[in-house]
């Protein structure tokens, strides 16, 4: 167990995002996005993965390892940081992938976050969503959202999350952080009750199937705020991805509760700075405004983008203008930002106009 956590420690001692645990290779950290493998270490043996992933864990979390052969667990180094450890099994093996989450919750201004998401955390009910791939932040910019809550108007706010991996602090707010397989069996259960216990937030770490999907849209409905993650890339496919779960038949009505519900898409991505040293994230912003509620109700998601476009007047911005906008400052690559860009045709267009 030491050795796990002078691992963790040089982790966090290298400012890394992520480390990886894999049988015949020495520890691999991740900084600032790039992969480094820690060969002045030794590889990684079964007998230790083994002896360390089940030290970490209770004997109900054991039991579900061996059942679904993966499993979500948190860690802490009391003072130092916290840590989501996903366990699963390679080639036979157990392998781990560890993130680190700071102790301390920093406020949307101290991470550089766009100013629009303290207006929208301060939304009363309806449905937030930040997506992004894996690794972009999205928990991140969560957490934030509920701190500026937290800090500004008295709130009962209740996480579902599997780990729990941001811990807060009680200030102006009431928050009830529930972990799955440890306070409730799933996203779905906690969401079925959770409007009993007279939320005026609900976090959902992740949207995962129809069925979370669903209650999370009603739990809106019914009126509270409820902020959710995605695994999408923006906001038009954000939409499709919601509407697309649910059979043909339940389409229709899916949309209009989307249309009814639906306050924001915060779609975000983390890029190399230009420096070498660190990461930034870039955003799109969507507001529910009525044009967009009745883009999504009739299904023209197609829209979405000029709706964005025009919407600036409003705290709308598109992925691929805050692209720009960071590569015109010089705190990004060139080719950086193509990568990431939603429209990269479009993109080097708009640099070539300059």
């Amino acid at each position: 167990m030491d050795e796990f956590e002078n691992l963790l420690k040089e982790l966090v001692k290298r400012g890394g995002s992520d480390l990886h645990l894999k049988v015949e290779e020495p520890p691999i950290f991740r900084i600032d996005g790039r992969l480094v493998r820690a060969t002045e270490y030794d590889v990684i043996t079964p007998e230790f993965m083994k002896e360390t992933v089940f030290s970490l864990m209770t004997e109900k979390q054991a039991e579900r390892f061996k059942k679904d052969l993966e499993l979500d667990l948190s860690y802490e180094i009391p003072g130092m940081s916290r840590f989501r450890i996903n366990v699963f099994l390679q080639k036979g093996y157990i392998g781990a992938a560890i993130r680190q989450i700071p102790i301390r919750i920093k406020t949307i201004d101290e991470w550089g976050l766009p100013p629009q998401l303290k207006d929208i955390a301060m939304y009363n009910r309806g449905f937030v969503l930040v997506t992004g791939p894996t690794g972009s932040g999205k928990s991140t910019t969560l957490a934030a959202m509920i701190e500026e809550m937290n800090n500004r108007v008295k709130r009962h706010i209740i996480t579902i999350e599997d780990p729990v991996e941001f811990v807060f602090e009680d200030k102006m707010c009431v928050i009830e952080q529930r972990e799955i397989g440890v306070d409730t069996f799933s996203f779905s259960e906690a969401l079925k009750r959770v409007v009993r216990q007279s939320p005026d937030v609900i976090m959902v770490g992740e949207m995962r199937d129809l069925e979370t999907i669903s209650r999370a849209l009603t739990a809106a409905e019914m009126g509270a705020l409820v902020l959710a993650t995605l695994h999408t890339t923006d906001a038009a496919q954000t939409v499709d991805r919601i509407v697309d779960v649910f059979p043909p038949e339940q389409q229709h009505q899916v949309r209009l509760q989307l249309s009814n519900t639906i306050k924001a898409v915060i779609s975000q991505t983390l890029l190399p700075l230009a420096t070498g040293k660190g990461r930034i994230a870039a955003f799109e912003i969507l507001i529910g405004t009525p044009a967009v509620k009745n883009a999504i109700r009739e299904g023209k998601v197609d829209q979405i983008y000029n709706l964005i476009q025009s919407g600036g007047r409003h705290g709308m911005r598109l992925l691929d203008q805050s692209l720009k906008e960071l590569y015109l400052r010089g705190l990004v690559n060139y080719e950086d930002a193509l990568s990431k860009a939603s429209n990269p045709s479009e993109f080097e267009a708009s640099i070539a106009r300059m």
